[in-house]
């Protein structure tokens, strides 16, 4: 009798559905995905750039080649981080990421001038820090929300817009004040200084009990409906979304890391280009909360064909032969809007189309996609630069890529309805 009674104490009630517990932790999930490996060396990686550059004389294609070597490794940790977040919870998986990433990213303060350390380096630290991905933090935001997920989503989502907006300034200010090799220490000390705590305290998945499993094996509270992976794999939707986003991201990404190279090919000056791309993490951070509250009202497809179609028209502008600061900066504006835009749209549709089930595992399939066509898009873009000393022909095929993964999309179809999702 005890045990039975202890195992009822035990079990505490599932808190509701978009109750004010899941904006906790939909705060939280912001600070986590902000001190991750998704944007913390995406957005530095410029900055540093010419600091290794004159210190070891390595090209911008090298260098540019880090992320290129963080998209490849992600390829393959990424499903496996999903695998993880499904098997043993997203809060362990985040905490003990957030750590080893921090650490790992400190090590490239200690670089000496061997290029391919170097890249050891990045390898070491996609492999440590894949579970900061956006995954993690998107497979517990979407257990907590049902009419709200898409604005949920948006909001967690911000992070990477918040690190693109502040992590660059404090990055210059470190590098001239203190030097490179500090100012890698310092931004490799944040996940864990800022990340961890508020993670172990805030951070936590709607299932309350030890955790899922516990509960569908002694038939209490929900079991998540939706697809395994491999009855995803067998579906055309995978599929369709597989070739959509891969071109997606191969557009949306490629132009980030090489915007300061592509608005000096305009002949702005230095304190122009400061200017013209301060609004990019600014609109970030509105594509993910005004992408989120339109998928919420909206077909999920028809949101993407009506918002991807913004950084189309940026990258068509920033290709012209000519064009001046307010074309730039509308164009570098909407790029954001885009990029902020990408990740929303993935978790939404993944949730919508595929379920909860094997969410993490299907979210991590997917990153290998956009990790490829992400890690693809800046090199190419910088070989064109190499080649021709513009990017005309590269910002065009992004407008191209965009246009046809957008519309890729509306072959989705309807939403499934899977039952017991509003549980």
């Amino acid at each position: 009798m005890a045990t039975a009674v202890e195992s009822r104490s035990s079990i505490a009630p599932l808190p509701a559905r978009d109750s004010s517990a899941g904006w906790v932790v939909v705060a939280a999930s912001m600070v986590g995905l902000a001190m991750g490996l998704s944007p913390l060396p995406f957005y530095t990686i410029g900055m540093f750039a010419p600091e290794l550059q004159q210190a070891f004389g390595w090209s911008f294609a090298a260098l540019m080649g880090s992320i290129t070597v963080q998209s490849v490794v992600v390829m393959a940790t990424g499903p496996m981080a999903g695998f993880a977040v499904d098997r043993y919870g997203a809060k362990p998986v985040a905490l003990l990421s957030l750590v080893l990433f921090g650490l790992t990213y400190m090590s490239l303060g200690l670089s000496g001038g061997n290029i391919w350390v170097y890249y050891g380096q990045w390898v070491i630290m996609s492999i440590l820090g894949a579970g900061t991905l956006t995954a993690t933090w998107m497979h517990t935001v979407n257990g907590w929300f049902e009419k709200h997920r898409g604005l949920a989503i948006g909001i967690a989502s911000t992070g990477t817009g918040i690190t693109g907006f502040l992590v660059k300034p404090f990055a210059a200010w470190l590098i001239g004040t203190y030097g490179w090799r500090t100012a890698f220490f310092v931004i490799g000390a944040l996940p864990i200084v800022i990340g961890l705590p508020v993670v172990a305290l805030f951070f936590r998945e709607r299932l309350t009990q030890i955790g899922s499993r516990s509960r569908k094996t002694a038939g209490e509270g929900e079991i998540e409906a939706g697809m395994t992976l491999h009855a995803a794999l067998r579906h055309r939707r995978f599929w369709i979304m597989t070739v959509a986003f891969l071109l997606i991201a191969f557009a949306l990404t490629a132009p980030t890391p090489n915007l300061e190279n592509i608005l000096r090919t305009q002949k702005f000056t230095l304190p122009q280009i400061g200017a013209i791309t301060a609004g990019f993490g600014l609109s970030v951070i509105a594509g993910r909360v005004a992408g989120g509250w339109l998928l919420d009202r909206f077909w999920a497809p028809g949101c993407a064909v009506g918002i991807l179609i913004l950084p189309a028209i940026g990258s068509f502008l920033l290709s012209q032969p000519t064009i001046g600061a307010t074309e730039a900066a509308l164009a570098v504006i909407s790029l954001g809007l885009g990029a902020g835009f990408e990740f929303d749209l993935l978790a939404y549709l993944i949730a919508r189309y595929f379920g909860r089930r094997a969410y993490g595992t299907i979210y991590g399939s997917f990153y290998t996609v956009i990790a490829f066509g992400g890690g693809m898009g800046p090199v190419v873009y910088g070989r064109v630069f190499d080649s021709t000393g513009r990017y005309d022909l590269a910002l065009m095929t992004g407008v191209g890529c965009l246009v046809l993964g957008s519309l890729a999309l509306l072959a989705m179809g309807r939403y499934p309805d899977w039952g017991g999702e509003r549980a």
